[in-house]
């Protein structure tokens, strides 16, 4: 994926059964984040084991980018600030969030955030924020 070099890409990880809303708000929460508006945003990017999760689908359809997803093993050959376990575990490659942004970008702007979910805990759905090149 080439995208133009003042463009951002977002990686997505989520949870199955996450919402569009969920991943939207987050995605809007780290774009502020980063001094940038949704227009700013190229693409979302998740593992292929996500990229027919509805809500993640949905979201990037509702700030109109494409989705692009790569295999586990793609993004587990990506040097991440913040591997997970869990994700390891779940759909194969230590990052998602992270690893897709980079796969599809080049520089890592935002770091993996998690949401916060409606009990004020851990949420559904991860996001991280890289420089397109």
């Amino acid at each position: 994926m080439t995208c133009a070099p003042d463009r951002l890409v977002g990686g997505v990880g989520a949870r199955a059964g996450v919402t569009a809303d969920e991943v939207l708000e987050l995605v809007r929460e780290v774009l502020a984040e980063a001094g940038a508006g949704h227009g700013a945003l190229a693409a979302l990017a998740t593992v292929e084991a996500k990229g027919r999760e509805p809500g993640i689908v949905r979201a990037a359809a509702l700030l109109g980018v494409p989705l692009v997803t790569f295999p586990a093993a793609r993004l587990a050959a990506v040097t991440v600030p913040h591997p997970s376990a869990g994700a390891r575990d779940a759909v194969g490659t230590p990052s998602v969030a992270e690893a897709a942004a980079l796969a599809a970008g080049g520089e890592l702007l935002v770091p993996k955030r998690t949401a916060r979910g409606a009990d004020g805990g851990r949420g559904r759905v991860t996001f991280a924020l890289a420089r397109a090149g």
